[in-house]
Order: C-alpha cells, then sequence, then structure tokens
C-alpha cells in the first residue's frame, strides 16, 4: 500500500466549504491565540517565572493544531483525500509526540504552581533554567518515545484490506481497524502505556493541587485567595478537558470503538482545545489581562508618537 485515503466529513459540497471556513477560522485563532501568548509571556519580565511553562505549553498547541487541522483543509476542497505512507507515518508520529509531550507539560505546570504558591519566596531560585530546561526537554523526550513505540508497532502491520480509514488523520485506533495482521498486542500497548500515563499523570496533578490547598489555607489575604483560586482553576479546567478527551479516546476496550463519534473527539482535541487553551489560561488571569493591557498600552502610545512625527 503506497497511500492511505481520509475519510470525509461529507458528501455535500456546500457543507465542506462551510466546515473549510470553520476550520480556517479555527486555525487561524489557535495560530494568533497561543503565539500571542507565547510572545506576551517572553516579552513581559513579570510572567516569567510563574508562566514560563504557560508559554511552552502554547507553542506545543500551536504546533499540535498545525499538524492536523491544515491537512483537513485540503481534504475538504481536494477531490483526492490520500496521504502517502510515509506521510501518514509523520503525521501520526507528530500528533502522538505532540499530546504526550503535552501531557507530560500539564504535569510540569502543576508542579510549577505548586512551587509558586507553597513556597514563593524561594520560586526565583527554585523555578530557574536549570530546572526549566531539565522538566521540558523530559516532557519531549517522553513524547517522542512514546511517539516510537506507537509508530513502529503500527506500521510494522500488513495493511491490505483497505486503504481508507474513517478518520481526519492518521491515528492509531482507525489504522488498526484497516490492518489485516493481529492487532492484540497492539490494542493492549495503546491501553497499558496511555492508561499507565493518565493515570500516573493525573495523580501527580491531583497531589500537587493537594499541597497547593494547605497552602491556600495559609493565605490570609482574601485577594490573595482569590488570586491563586483564579490560577488554579484555569489550569484544572485544562487539565480536565484534555484528559477528559483522551480517556474517552483511547483508553477504552477495542470493541467500543465508534469511529465517527472518534473522529468527532480526535477534531476537538486536536484542533478545538488548543484554540481554546489561550483562552481558559489567560481570561481569568489578572496577570495576563494585566500584562496584555499593558502590551496594547505601549503599542498604542508607540504608533501615536510615530504618526505625529
Amino acid at each position: 500500500m503506497k497511500h492511505i485515503r481520509n475519510t470525509e466529513f461529507t458528501d455535500n459540497i456546500e457543507m465542506n466549504i462551510s466546515l473549510f471556513f470553520l476550520f480556517l477560522a479555527i486555525c487561524l485563532f489557535t495560530l494568533i491565540g497561543n503565539l500571542g501568548l507565547v510572545v506576551l509571556v517572553i516579552g513581559d519580565s513579570q510572567l516569567h517565572n510563574m508562566y514560563y511553562f504557560l508559554s511552552v505549553l502554547s507553542f506545543m498547541d500551536a504546533c499540535y493544531s498545525s499538524v492536523v487541522t491544515p491537512k483537513i483543509l485540503v481534504n475538504l476542497l481536494a477531490e483526492n483525500k490520500a496521504i502517502s505512507f510515509l506521510g501518514c507515518a509523520i503525521q501520526m508520529f507528530l500528533t502522538v509526540t505532540f499530546g504526550m509531550t503535552e501531557c507530560f507539560l500539564l504535569v510540569a505546570v502543576a508542579y510549577d504552581h505548586y512551587v509558586a504558591i507553597y513556597n514563593p519566596l524561594l520560586c526565583s531560585v527554585n523555578m530557574s533554567l536549570r530546572v526549566y530546561v531539565p522538566l521540558i526537554t523530559a516532557s519531549y523526550v517522553g513524547g517522542i518515545l512514546h511517539a516510537a513505540l506507537h509508530t513502529v508497532a503500527t506500521f510494522s502491520l500488513s495493511f491490505c484490506a483497505s486503504d481508507e480509514i474513517r478518520h481526519v488523520f492518521c491515528d492509531i485506533p482507525p489504522l488498526l481497524t484497516i490492518s489485516c495482521s493481529d492487532t492484540h498486542i497492539n490494542q493492549l500497548l495503546l491501553f497499558f502505556f496511555v492508561g499507565s500515563i493518565e493515570i500516573i499523570t493525573i495523580l501527580i496533578v491531583l497531589v500537587s493541587y493537594g499541597f497547593i490547598l494547605l497552602a491556600i489555607l495559609r493565605i490570609h489575604s482574601s485577594e490573595g485567595r482569590q488570586k491563586v483560586f483564579s490560577i488554579c482553576g484555569c489550569h484544572l479546567t485544562g487539565v480536565s478537558i484534555y484528559h477528559g478527551t483522551i480517556l474517552f479516546r483511547y483508553v477504552r476496550p477495542s470493541s467500543r470503538y465508534a469511529l465517527d463519534h472518534d473522529m468527532i473527539v480526535s477534531v476537538f482535541y486536536t484542533s478545538v482545545i488548543p484554540m481554546l487553551n489561550p483562552g481558559i489560561y489567560s481570561l481569568r488571569n489578572k496577570d495576563v489581562k494585566k500584562a496584555m493591557k499593558k502590551l496594547f498600552e505601549k503599542n498604542w502610545f508607540i504608533n501615536k508618537v510615530y504618526f505625529w512625527h
């Protein structure tokens, strides 16, 4: 098999055009929102410590969406919806890499919040580049190793039954359904590794927030408590949405796969969630909103001076 064809959302041309503009808007909002948040954190020194991981997470979301959404846009208008066998393997490797790396980064963000809130006086000492870089590197390495394992295991199978997957991008479960090899080991690997990573990362996040809750009880200022709740609430919202879709998508017995429903869920966590994350992490966050206001006021002043000259 030299090519793999993605399925269509619908046979209706007008509907495909409408979906094209919808996904184009999602793609643009995702890139502008996430890359804008990266620029904001890098440009404001007051956000460097506690929001460094947030900028890395936003960059990851931009990359994650960019692997999937452009191909969806092409498939919505093109008659030939094929992707090469190698291209399919690369797309799957990248989506799994970015997905798992984001999973590990969400744990790093929880730990970062724990250090910043539990002992804020030592935050700049404990959470410096000598800590950030190893945690980010470990997240990437973990994501790459996980992706390499599943990519090799999946594309070592024989694909002789069909060249069409009931999906909009190359993902593990739909590829397993068109293989004529025994996929029992692949399904066990998927269930075991994704399930184990989900359990461990969720437990670490919960333990971190358990300690954060103890730290909140020591805060006497109502304003301080409100700020902490705002920051932690944003992160917990993002964690809940992300892990909820991952668990629904992958950690299930194979007999329960409903590929049409899974296609919608996959589009949600690869395209919609990356678009929503900048809003989740910034709209309720006073520090980020303050930095945005400062940036807009600075640019407005510079443009005004330039105009008068």
